[in-house]
C-alpha cells in the first residue's frame, strides 16, 4: 500500500481547479438543465448540446421490452426524446395500437423521486442513469406488473390498470415468484422478505434473520455487481416454494467513506470496498423453504456447501424448471472455476465440470437482455442437458453437455466469433447466438442443436444486432443498430423471419451521420481502427490527432454503430482527426490476444496504440503525428495518463478522466484477474502504477474526476496530483461534484468545453478560436 499523505491539495502555477456540479451522486436534488440555459450557449456548441440532451439520440427508444406468453402484446419502457424519465407502455402486436400504462407522475405527482443510498449504488453498478421506472416485472401469466419508484413498490393490474402500493419501502431487487402469488425483495433491514399477494391487504414478512451492520441476506456484494455482472442475491425455485439466497459477511472488508463536499453538514456515506490484496466479503448460499401460510415459523435454512476457501467467488446462480439449482464458483486468482449442481433436498453439491486457465478465466456475461438470465448454463426443457460456453480451445464456443456435465458435442466452431447466447429453439432444433467473423460487427446466427452443422446468419446489414427469444410465443424481439444510423426494434417470427410488429420509438432522428471510417491497420498484429474527420475536411491539410482510448480489458471501442461516434464527430469538427484503436488486451480477438496483458496493464497496450497510430499515419497522411493528444475515461483515463507521461515523444497532451492510478486501490475481482495478488506479484503492480513514472511527466495533463465516485475513488486522482506536485510537475485539475457517470446535459457540455479548450491550447496553440 502506498503511504498515506495528509498534505492539503497541492497548488502549482499551472494548476486549475474548477468545481462542476454533477447531479448523479450529489445529495442535492438532481437539477434538470433548463433548455434556455443550453440554448444560450454559443451556436457552435449546438451539436454537442443536442448530443447531451438526447443521450446521443437514444432517448425515446423502447427499453427492456417483454412479450406476453400468448405473443399478443409487448410491454416496454420509454422516455421522451429529451427527458430521461421512463414510462410504461404496451403495444398490441396485431393492431399496432400503443397504450400508455403508467407514468411516474401518476404515482408521485409533483414530488421528486427519492432513492436510497443502496439503490443509488446498485444503479451505479448497473450503469443505470435513467429515471422513473428503470425496470419492471411481468408476472408469468402476464396479468400483473411490478414497478418500483422512489423506494416504493407497486402492483399493477394489467387489464384495469388498478395500482396497489405494497407494504414497506426501499426494497432492493423485487421479483415475482414464478406462480405470481408472491414477491421477494431484500429490505432496508438487510433481510430477505416475501410479500404475500394473496393476503388482503398484501402482507410482508422476513424469511431470513440475523442481519447486522456487516451481515446481510439477499443482496449481491460489490464485486459481484461491479465485476461479475451478477446483480442478484436471491433466486426463486421454479415451483415458488423456496428461495436460494446469498448471505454476505462484510465484517473483514475495508470500509470507505465518501462525503458530499458541497454539503459538509451531511455525514459521509459508508461503503464496503475490497481493494486488491485485502479481504473480500465472505459469501454463503442457503435455501429456505416457504410455508403456504404466512404465520408458521419457517424451517431452518439449508446451507449449500462447497469448498469456500478454495473457491470464494460465487459467480453465477441459475435455477430453471426441471433442472437442479446450478452455481458457478471461482478461486480468488480466477484461474479455476467449478460448475456445481445442488440437490435442493439435502443441499449437497456435485461437480459438473471445471474450467482452468493459466492466465485467467473470463465470465460469459454477454447474455441477451439486461437481466443475465441467459448466461450459461442454459438448461434444456427436459433437464437432461444444458448449453455451456468455454474458451478452452482458444476462442469462445457453445457446447452441449449432459446433465452429468459430460461433453456431448460442440455447437459453434472455433472459427466462429461467439459474442453471446440468445437462447435455444428446441422446437426447430436451433441454438441462437450473437457473433460473426468481423469483431466490429455483431450478428444473429442459428446453429443446429444436433451439432456439426454450418451456422446460418440471420442478419446481414453492417452493424450491431441483438435479440431475446420467447419459446412460448416463438417470437424474437430483435434490435438493429446499424453503421448507417438505422435503429429499430422489431418483433419477429422465429418460424419465417416475418416482422410481426415494430416497437414505436420517439427518439429524435439523427441530423446527419458521422464521417467515421472503419479500417484495419497494416502489419502484424493488425488492429481494428476508426478515423473520424471534420465535416469540412480539406484534402492535403494536416490535422492534429486525438486518440480517444480505452485500451483495456472487457471493452471494445471500434464498433460498427453510428451513434457511438457522434462525440468523436463533435471533437473532429473543432479541427482534429479523431482515432480509435483496439489493441491486444481488448476482447473478441481470441484468448491469446486478450491475455497478452497478463501481469502488466500498460506496456503491450501502449506499444499497440502507438504502433496503430504510426500504421494509420502511413495510410492517412492528413494525420499530423507530431501533434497527438490522448483522451480517455476510467481505464482509458489510466491509459491517457500513462501514455502522456511515458511517451512524450508521441503524445503531446493527455485528458485523464476518472483514472485508476494505483491498482492496489482498485477492487479485487477485476485487478487480481489481470495482475494477480499484490503479495505474489509486486512487480506487476509497480510497473502498472502511474505514480511510478510521475517524475517523468513533461506534457500537459488535464485530470478530471468525480469527488463522490464509489467505483474509482477520487483518491486515485489525488495520488497522481500529489506525485506530480512533489516532482514539481504542472497539471490541471477539474474535480466534479458527482460520481463515475456524467449524465446531466449541462454538466456534460461544460466538461466537454473544458476538454476542447485544453486540447486547443496544447495541440493548436497558434490557432485563434
Amino acid at each position: 500500500m502506498l503511504p498515506r499523505r495528509t498534505r492539503p491539495l497541492p497548488f502549482v502555477p499551472f494548476l486549475v481547479i474548477a468545481l462542476v456540479l454533477s447531479p448523479v451522486r450529489s445529495s442535492a436534488a438532481a437539477p434538470t438543465s433548463p433548455p434556455s440555459v443550453l440554448a444560450s450557449e454559443d451556436p457552435n456548441l449546438a451539436y454537442f448540446r443536442d448530443l447531451a440532451e438526447t443521450r446521443n439520440y437514444t432517448l425515446g427508444r423502447p427499453v427492456s421490452p417483454k412479450l406476453t406468453p400468448d405473443g399478443k402484446h409487448a410491454l416496454f419502457l420509454r422516455s421522451a426524446p429529451r427527458d430521461p424519465t421512463l414510462k410504461l407502455y404496451e403495444l398490441d402486436l396485431a393492431t399496432g395500437r400503443e397504450r400508455e400504462l403508467l407514468t411516474p407522475a401518476q404515482l408521485l405527482g409533483d414530488t421528486a423521486e427519492n432513492l436510497s443510498a443502496e439503490e443509488k449504488a446498485r444503479r451505479e453498478r448497473a450503469r443505470q442513469s435513467l429515471k422513473g421506472f428503470t425496470s419492471f416485472q411481468l408476472s408469468q401469466d402476464a396479468t400483473r406488473l411490478l414497478v418500483t419508484l422512489s423506494g416504493k413498490l407497486y402492483l399493477v393490474d394489467r387489464a384495469s390498470l388498478r395500482v396497489t402500493e405494497l407494504p414497506g419501502r426501499s426494497w432492493i431487487d423485487p421479483r415475482f415468484s414464478p406462480d405470481g402469488r408472491a414477491v421477494a425483495a431484500a429490505g432496508p433491514d438487510r433481510e430477505l422478505h416475501v410479500i404475500d399477494l394473496t393476503a388482503t391487504p398484501p402482507l410482508a414478512r422476513a424469511v431470513t434473520t440475523g442481519a447486522t451492520a456487516t451481515l446481510s441476506h439477499g443482496t449481491a456484494e460489490f464485486v459481484a455487481q461491479e465485476e461479475m455482472s451478477r446483480p442478484r442475491g436471491f433466486w426463486w425455485s421454479p415451483d415458488s416454494r423456496g428461495l436460494l439466497y446469498q448471505q454476505t459477511d462484510e465484517s473483514a472488508v475495508e470500509k470507505r467513506y465518501v462525503a458530499d463536499a458541497l454539503h459538509p453538514e451531511t455525514p459521509p456515506t459508508q461503503f464496503f470496498y475490497p481493494r486488491a490484496g485485502t479481504p473480500n466479503a465472505t459469501v454463503r448460499l442457503f435455501l429456505v423453504t416457504l410455508s403456504g401460510s404466512p404465520s408458521p415459523t419457517l424451517p431452518p435454512p439449508l446451507a449449500i456447501p462447497w469448498d469456500h476457501a478454495a473457491f470464494p467467488y460465487l459467480a453465477h446462480v441459475v435455477w430453471q424448471k426441471n433442472a437442479p439449482p446450478t452455481i458457478l464458483v471461482q478461486n480468488r486468482e480466477q484461474t479455476d472455476q467449478r460448475l456445481l449442481s445442488v440437490d435442493p433436498a439435502t443441499g449437497a453439491t456435485t461437480e459438473l465440470l471445471r474450467e482452468t486457465d493459466t492466465a485467467w478465466l473470463n465470465l460469459d456475461d454477454n447474455a441477451a437482455g439486461s437481466t443475465g438470465e441467459r448466461r450459461p448454463p442454459l438448461w434444456l426443457a427436459d433437464g437432461e442437458s444444458f448449453l455451456w460456453t468455454t474458451e478452452r480451445r482458444g476462442t469462445w464456443q457453445v457446447e452441449l453437455r449432459a446433465a452429468s456435465g459430460a461433453l456431448l458435442r460442440e455447437i459453434t466452431p472455433t472459427t466462429f466469433n461467439y459474442r453471446g447466447l440468445v437462447g435455444v429453439d428446441e422446437e426447430s432444433g436451433a441454438v441462437l447466438v450473437r457473433g460473426g467473423p468481423d469483431p466490429r460487427e455483431v450478428h444473429l446466427w442459428s446453429f443446429p442443436l444436433s451439432g456439426g452443422g454450418k451456422g446460418l446468419s440471420l442478419t446481414r446489414a453492417r452493424g450491431q444486432h441483438s435479440a431475446t427469444f420467447s419459446s412460448e410465443s416463438r417470437l424474437l424481439i430483435r434490435t438493429t443498430d446499424l453503421f448507417d444510423g438505422t435503429w429499430r426494434t422489431d418483433v419477429v417470427s422465429a418460424d419465417d423471419d416475418r416482422v410481426v410488429a415494430t416497437l414505436p420509438s420517439v427518439a429524435a432522428p439523427l441530423p446527419r451521420l458521422p464521417t467515421t471510417e472503419l479500417t484495419r491497420t497494416t502489419g502484424t498484429p493488425a488492429f481494428d481502427a476508426a478515423v473520424t474527420r471534420p465535416r469540412h475536411f480539406s484534402a492535403g491539410k494536416k490535422y492534429p490527432v486525438v486518440l480517444v482510448v480505452y485500451a483495456g480489458p472487457t471493452s471494445k471501442r471500434v464498433n460498427a454503430e453510428a451513434r457511438g461516434y457522434l462525440p468523436d464527430q463533435w471533437l473532429a469538427d473543432q479541427g482534429y482527426l479523431v482515432v480509435r484503436l483496439d489493441g491486444r488486451g481488448t476482447p473478441w480477438h481470441g484468448r491469446d490476444w486478450e491475455r497478452a496483458i497478463k501481469g502488466n496493464f500498460i506496456d503491450v497496450a501502449l506499444a499497440d496504440q502507438i504502433a496503430g497510430l504510426q500504421a494509420l499515419g502511413s495510410l492517412y497522411p492528413e494525420l499530423d503525428l507530431a501533434r497527438v493528444g490522448v483522451s480517455g475515461w476510467s481505464f482509458g483515463g489510466y491509459f491517457s495518463a500513462m501514455a502522456a507521461i511515458r511517451r512524450p515523444d508521441i503524445f503531446k497532451a493527455g485528458v485523464v478522466g476518472a483514472p485508476v492510478i494505483t491498482w492496489e486501490n482498485y477492487d479485487t475481482h477485476y485487478t487480481e484477474r489481470y495482475l494477480g495478488l499484490p503479495s505474489a506479484a509486486p512487480e506487476a503492480y509497480r510497473v502498472s502504477n502511474v505514480t511510478t513514472y510521475a517524475a517523468q511527466s513533461s506534457r500537459p495533463l488535464l485530470l478530471i474526476h468525480g469527488l463522490t465516485d464509489d467505483n474509482v475513488y477520487f483518491q486515485h486522482t489525488l495520488q497522481l496530483a500529489d506525485a506530480l506536485y512533489m516532482a514539481g510537475k504542472p497539471y490541471e485539475l477539474l474535480p466534479m461534484l458527482g460520481t463515475h457517470m456524467v449524465n446531466d446535459p449541462l454538466v456534460k457540455l461544460r466538461q466537454q468545453t473544458r476538454i476542447i479548450d485544453f486540447l486547443n491550447r496544447t495541440l493548436q496553440p497558434n490557432t485563434s478560436r
